[in-house]
């Protein structure tokens, strides 16, 4: 649970159903329990149910949500009156983001363009008015741009983020006057980078103005002109700025060195910092829910691919930790039966990609243990080692699972990020397929044991390598996988399209369409031999839509000359991510996993201690 504005906020499951219920308490964790939202209630009789922002009024009567049946991030907003338990009158389609304004009584929120699913539009509604008389606040009319509201941790102001990857304009609006206009924090430019924070009479600026790897600036709110911007964290070239959070007394950031989360603590009094020590070779680490300004508590997480994620609260005056969560697993789970490592693969140009490893301890490197290799790297995301308790099920049978940690993310910063985009894409599957030849040799697997495994963008980075190198992999999991890129990129109907020009390139660019075609799995499949392989889409997939991987897998059918496996699956009820419940998302890992051991003769037993 964590607190803000005088009450405990609770998510919890019970034993057997599939959502989460949402509660409240006032004051104390031993006051009664106020349920505010039960996810189960709503998704009887849908198939699928997806809870979307869900928000209090400041003066804690009303709360906000979002709830989309469709599974193409297609919500619609409601409002209960937490004092009668009612559902209001007011409801209607939004994009996702909704915002209190502080008198409890206006909301201010977003939707999308009907065709391209783009958020271009932000609203305001009085409760209580007939919605077709809502006002409109802001129209994003740049295609490649979308708008996206949020509001200060401070509460006083609301914010447009209007933004598709680097290039950036932020408006601000005083949450206390909502019937007042946004203004510009500073105009748009090209590849100019900024993000807002606030405290006191000044908006904290995260940018990457002349700071390729971003620098933190302070400007005061009544005069944001640029020459009025001073460094309160300068750049760094080895540590990569990524997030912060503001307390009265402390600023957090989260920060990344080496591969590796840090988070770094400073007072705003004197500047003294220090960072917060995890104590594993490879992991995770990230900010937590900190809603509360006037607090020396840091609330954190962080988890390593044996170390189940655990929620700490840190007192940032004694730097003393509170364990407040360990995630619980269920069975004979130790964290002392497994062994993990941080190693480094040499790509083909020299350069050294970290690659996280997990194994049961007494493996012996021989090659003879199966191997289940994931990777991203894309729109500069970094595919952090967390917990994955469905794996454990996997190194419980032998298997070692890595992820690579490829350009095209940020793990060493945003130069690791601009090495895997655009006109230097190809670096994003070499470094795939050098982390995979890297595990072969050094024995932790053979290629007849080895299984790749990419989702979305990762799933591009599937289709690329298999192209590729077919003879690496035993079999390649791909899900929702964006395959045909020279087609979709060329189709500005289709979502995600336009703000993705500076991701992949723009067909109508010739240099960009001949690179991309170098590349795109569907266009560069060919007559020949390919890997087992699991396709998976989802019907109401609004960011990869289901035509894509169908169209890939009728071709492959058509070209391949082997005898291996290419099964297709088409989850008629998921969105992007798949299915909705914990349960039914369960077995769909089981259908994953077990076809890999299918593959491979085993019978599903454990590995014997």
């Amino acid at each position: 649970p964590y607190f803000k504005n005088g009450y405990w906020y609770i998510s919890r499951f019970e034993k057997g159903k599939e959502y989460p219920i949402y509660s409240r308490k006032k004051g104390t964790l031993e006051a009664a329990e106020e349920i505010m939202i039960d996810v189960n209630e709503l998704a009887k009789g849908h198939a699928y149910c997806q809870l979307g922002g869900l928000t209090v009024s400041p003066d804690n009567k009303t709360v906000a949500f979002g709830v989309d049946y469709t599974g193409r991030n297609l919500f619609k907003l409601f409002f209960k009156d937490l004092i009668t338990q009612q559902v209001l009158a007011d409801s209607f389609d939004y994009a996702g983001g909704a915002e209190w304004a502080n008198d409890s009584k206006t909301i201010i929120y977003d939707t999308k363009d009907a065709v391209t699913l783009r958020n271009d539009k932000i609203w305001r509604h009085n409760l209580g008015s007939d919605h077709k008389s809502d006002v409109l606040m802001y129209h994003e009319k740049d295609e490649t741009q979308y708008a996206f509201l949020s509001k200060t941790k401070s509460e006083q102001y609301f914010l447009i983020n209007c933004a598709y990857t680097q290039t950036v304009e932020v408006l601000y609006l005083d949450a206390n006057k909502p019937t007042g206009s946004f203004k510009s924090v500073r105009p748009r430019e090209t590849d100019f980078f900024y993000e807002i924070s606030h405290r006191d009479d000044k908006f904290l600026i995260k940018t990457n103005w002349n700071a390729r790897n971003f620098r933190l600036m302070e400007a005061p709110v009544s005069d944001l002109r640029r020459e009025n911007w001073k460094d309160v964290l300068p750049h760094r070239e080895d540590v990569l700025l990524e997030g912060l959070t503001v307390f009265k007394d402390y600023l957090v950031t989260a920060e990344r060195k080496g591969g590796l989360n840090q988070i770094h603590i400073i007072r705003w009094a004197d500047k003294a910092d220090h960072y917060i020590e995890i104590g594993e070779p490879t992991y995770a680490a990230s900010l937590d829910n900190n809603p509360e300004f006037d607090t020396k508590t840091l609330r954190y997480n962080y988890a390593s691919m044996k170390t189940p994620t655990t929620v700490v609260d840190y007192n940032m005056e004694t730097r003393q930790k509170e364990v407040k969560k360990v995630a619980p697993v269920l069975g004979n789970f130790d964290t002392n039966n497994y062994q993990t490592e941080f190693v480094w693969a040499t790509a083909r140009d020299g350069v050294k990609v970290p690659v996280s490893i997990m194994y049961k301890k007494g493996l012996k490197r021989d090659g003879s243990a199966p191997c289940h290799l994931t990777g991203y790297g894309s729109y500069g995301s970094s595919y952090d080692p967390y917990f994955n308790r469905d794996k454990i099920s996997l190194v419980d049978r032998g298997f070692v699972v890595a992820i690579a940690h490829i350009r095209g993310g940020m793990e060493m910063g945003y130069k690791w990020y601009e090495d895997g985009k655009m006109l230097k894409k190809m670096n994003t599957f070499t470094d795939f397929i050098d982390c995979s030849d890297f595990l072969v040799k050094e024995k932790y697997t053979s290629s007849d044991r080895l299984f790749a495994e990419g989702r979305s963008a990762g799933g591009l980075l599937m289709g690329a390598v298999t192209n590729m190198r077919p003879d690496l992999y035993k079999g390649i999991i791909t899900g929702v996988p964006f395959v045909d890129v020279l087609t979709t990129m060329s189709d500005p109907s289709i979502p995600l399209t336009t703000g993705e020009y500076t991701e992949w390139g723009n067909p109508a660019v010739k240099e960009q369409y001949e690179y991309m075609k170098q590349y795109s799995p569907y266009d560069n499949l060919k007559k020949g031999t390919y890997p087992n392989m699991l396709v998976l889409t989802s019907f109401s997939d609004s960011q990869v839509q289901y035509f894509e991987p169908a169209k890939y897998v009728a071709r492959l059918r058509d070209l391949k000359t082997d005898k291996n496996v290419l099964l297709f699956k088409t989850n008629m009820t998921g969105s992007h991510g798949g299915s909705s419940g914990r349960f039914e998302r369960l077995k769909e890992r089981a259908l994953e996993y077990s076809w890999m051991m299918g593959l491979l003769g085993m019978d599903g037993s454990l590995v014997k201690q």
